[in-house]
């Protein structure tokens, strides 16, 4: 197994608010920020950790679909506007479906290990609510086979998708333990979200989520196998980290206590056109992030936070099947045990993950990284929990098990 050619870290993580239906700043009948708000916010709150913003070499961000939620390509360019120091170095947008964010990370931690960057400034950004909800279905589309998949699609398309594989995982596991790990999940995410500010789920006042995650699916106004509690939020919002070499953590000013390595990673994808092999396995997940701890050299039992792609609850599920945490089968096991809440063997999604932070598709790889750091580095403020291991595991993943990007971080 190929190994870092030299340490790389991780540090200055930084996200915006993730604005959309539930935070009392949203008005769907008002004017609301656009791309460049989040970029600058996300960015210059990473910059203003470090003692020099001139020793950024280059940028790169991670963005979806903003040539069609807001007409506005060349986002490479528009990362100038974060700070002066930005000008004229390279900078490049990436895109990979809802990966685009860990995409970025990856193509960072390329640049310096190849060793043309010490230090690279990684964003991801996604203004959504731009659409009503059923264009932006359309759009978020595109995260698969469109030519192919989406004529005879779900009208709301990915929600179909993984109501596919939680019709599937009922099948599998029982309905009633299906139904209710779904709900466990969603009960996790917003008591999560309730101590992290900067969340969709933040202001959530009910009193029995279990319950309210527990809502029949409906098929005839939603899905078959998901009610609206087991998706994530449509989102607005950024999210930025550093990217460095130790020479480039030092010029930033930093000290070690500041920063997290980055141990392992894997990036893969697996052919968009195909259906997924088995419905109730995240079969690139699993593959990504054996490839991200056989290169940290590190096994499941060493993991002390984990934070994962759950676009929907099921994907909550059925990663904890991905990532070894539970036995195939057993991952509503897992859950309903508590094995993945704030206090469980395996903190997962500790600041709300995608059902309650909010999932601003581009951003969402990075903001996971910037949770993982803060949490290796007790910088996670309110939302801190007590992690008793060094390593951490994040699967940034693009469309139904497509595009997957897992990194193993080591404080």
């Amino acid at each position: 197994m190929k190994r870092m050619s030299k340490p790389v870290y991780l540090a200055a993580g930084a996200y915006t608010l993730s604005l959309g239906t539930g935070r009392p700043e949203f008005n769907p009948k008002k004017p609301r920020p656009g791309l460049d708000h989040y970029i600058k916010e996300a960015g210059r709150a990473s910059l203003a950790q470090v003692s020099d913003p001139a020793a950024v070499d280059e940028g790169v961000i991670g963005n979806f679909m903003a040539a069609r939620f807001n007409h506005q390509g060349h986002l490479g360019s528009l990362m100038t506007i974060v700070h002066p120091a930005l000008e004229y170095k390279p900078a490049l947008r990436v895109e990979g479906a809802c990966a685009s964010g860990g995409l970025a990370l990856a193509s960072a931690i390329k640049s310096v290990l190849s060793g043309l960057a010490d230090v690279v400034l990684v964003m991801g950004v996604e203004v959504q609510n731009t659409v009503k909800a059923i264009y932006c279905a359309d759009f978020l589309a595109g995260a698969g086979w469109y030519d192919g998949e989406r004529k005879d699609g779900h009208t709301y398309f990915f929600p179909g998708k993984f109501s596919d594989r939680a019709g599937a995982y009922a099948a599998k596991v029982g309905p009633a333990k299906a139904r209710e790990a779904f709900a466990h999940w969603y009960r996790n995410a917003v008591e999560s979200a309730r101590l992290n500010p900067d969340a969709q789920e933040h202001f959530n006042t009910v009193k029995d989520l279990v319950a309210q995650g527990m809502t029949p699916p409906n098929g005839k106004s939603f899905t078959d196998h998901l009610n609206l509690y087991d998706c994530s939020k449509v989102s607005d919002g950024a999210a930025s980290i550093i990217v460095a070499s130790e020479e480039g953590w030092r010029r930033l000013g930093l000290n070690r206590q500041d920063v997290v390595e980055i141990a392992g990673m894997g990036q893969m994808a697996a052919d968009l056109t195909a259906p997924p092999p088995d419905l109730t396995e995240m079969t690139t997940c699993r593959k990504a992030a054996e490839e991200a701890r056989a290169m940290a050299g590190v096994g499941v039992q060493d993991l002390g936070v984990c934070e994962f792609h759950d676009c929907f609850t099921v994907s909550g599920v059925l990663l904890t099947e991905a990532l070894g945490i539970a036995a195939p089968g057993e991952g509503a096991d897992a859950v309903l045990a508590g094995v993945t809440r704030r206090d469980g063997a395996f903190p997962t999604n500790t600041g709300g993950g995608l059902v309650g932070y909010g999932h601003p598709t581009g951003a969402t790889g990075v903001r996971m990284a910037v949770d993982l750091w803060r949490q290796l580095t007790g910088k996670a403020g309110g939302y801190q929990v007590d992690v008793k291991k060094d390593h951490g595991i994040m699967v940034s993943m693009g469309g139904n098990d497509k595009t997957v990007v897992s990194l193993v971080l080591k404080r």
